[in-house]
């Protein structure tokens, strides 16, 4: 039975007859869109669709966010997949009248990405929304979101993003203009950047993820200090700026709750970063008011979240897919592909970041020992990589070629799959889910 909290309905939004004229027409043209997309086998037309639709409507993703209650999720890495356990837990916290929820569930986290989600949705009163870092800022200040969850930052797409710290500042005086009608937010406590960002917002949960990557916080925030780490926690010499006493914590493959008990999440997507993720999610689940028993129940029908962890056929072979788009995202994703050969596809258009410096980031000595095959348009720049990492290693540029090439593989000892392991940056791993009708 849902819980109380659960129960309480947001507030509706009463929009004047202008804009419900025009937010109707652009939804019209926008759904024709989608459809046309479908038709022409481009795709399932949710980008195109809230393309047309913010650009017939500019205030569409403002109007369609008001008279909900929101839950945002928002990060470099895994925001995807904990959108997805979140929204998981919610939908069985709310039992039968799941139907009150609404999500983004490809991915499509930008303005136009969320007016799309939202615009099919439009009695939906929850709204649990994966959101880009770019877009946090006015989310916040449009959506008033009820739950902000702040998973890390990283460097990543550096040519779009540029320097991470602004996008932190840019959270940080978001947080602050909000003031004491701002959310409650759950933020990773062992990334200093996210500790600095959440600094001003009236209400924070810490969660101590066990975060394995550090190298994208060398320096305080706040003051630019180097950083200190004693007894796995970070400090900084220079100013106030430490790592919160968190009251949720990530313990090997358990997490700890504020009370102290400890939960085995379960998962059905492999790797400790999804435990992370899993504790952050569960965190906001509790601030919305879902039993923890429900949540983790919901969390565990989580299994390929927009097609990631997904195994397939294709070409004869069959593959597990992998997303790893930045040096923390390759870091933790590596130690997860277990196969012999394993695939690694690389490119450098605008969603995967022309700079790709960042593979000499990327511990790739770790397959030593094992057959890499790189395909996608910038697989000479990772064959480079390889060479000096002692890697052996084919160079197939063509994606399909590759997969086929990879059929005569096994999967290595302990591998949970049968399957040839395939790394991926973003428009290579839409190409794969493209090619095995996943999307």
């Amino acid at each position: 039975m849902p819980s109380e909290t659960l129960r309480r309905r947001a507030t509706p939004a009463e929009l004047r007859v202008a804009d419900r004229v025009r937010l109707f027409a652009a939804q019209s043209l926008g759904n024709v869109a989608a459809l046309g997309s479908r038709l022409a086998n481009r795709g399932s037309g949710a980008s195109i669709r809230g393309q047309v639709l913010t650009r017939i409507a500019p205030d569409a993703f403002r109007l369609l966010l008001r008279g909900r209650r929101i839950a945002s999720v928002s990060g470099t890495n895994g925001k995807t997949t904990t959108t997805h356990l979140l929204a998981a837990a919610v939908r069985t916290g709310l039992g039968a009248d799941a139907g009150r929820l609404v999500t983004n569930t490809d991915g499509a986290n930008l303005h136009y990405g969320l007016a799309s989600a939202l615009s099919q949705a439009p009695t939906a009163d929850i709204a649990v929304l994966e959101t880009d870092e770019r877009v946090v800022s006015d989310m916040i200040a449009h959506g008033r979101p009820e739950v902000l969850v702040l998973l890390n930052f990283s460097r990543d797409q550096l040519d779009r993003h540029h320097e991470i710290k602004a996008l932190g500042r840019s959270w940080r005086a978001a947080l602050q203009r909000a003031g004491q009608s701002g959310p409650t937010v759950i933020a990773n406590a062992n990334d200093p950047l996210v500790v600095w960002a959440a600094g001003t917002a009236q209400t924070v949960v810490w969660v101590n993820t066990a975060t394995l990557w550090t190298a994208d916080a060398a320096l305080c925030p706040a003051c630019g200090s180097m950083l200190t780490t004693i007894d796995d926690r970070w400090d900084c010499p220079g100013c106030e700026l430490t790592q919160p006493e968190a009251t949720w914590r990530v313990d090997g493959d358990a997490i700890v709750l504020p009370s102290g008990e400890r939960v085995t999440p379960e998962l059905r997507v492999p790797g400790s970063f999804n435990v992370s993720n899993a504790a952050c999610a569960l965190a906001a689940a509790v601030e919305l008011g879902v039993d923890v028993d429900d949540a983790l129940r919901g969390m565990r029908t989580v299994t390929s979240p927009a097609g990631r962890f997904a195994t397939t056929t294709m070409h004869g072979t069959t593959v597990r897919l992998l997303l790893a788009k930045n040096p923390a995202g390759w870091a933790e994703a590596l130690p997860l592909a277990v196969s012999d050969p394993v695939i690694l596809a690389i490119d450098s258009v605008a969603a995967d970041g022309k700079d790709v410096s960042w593979l000499w980031d990327v511990d790739y000595e770790q397959l030593q020992g094992r057959e890499v095959i790189a395909t996608g348009p910038r697989a000479q720049d990772l064959a480079v990589r390889l060479t000096y990492a002692e890697v052996d290693h084919r160079v197939i540029p063509d994606l399909a070629a590759a997969v086929a090439a990879g059929g005569g593989g096994t999967p290595a000892p302990g591998s949970p799959t049968a399957a040839i392991d395939t790394l991926a940056t973003y428009t290579p791993f839409q190409k794969l889910l493209k090619m095995a009708g996943l999307r």
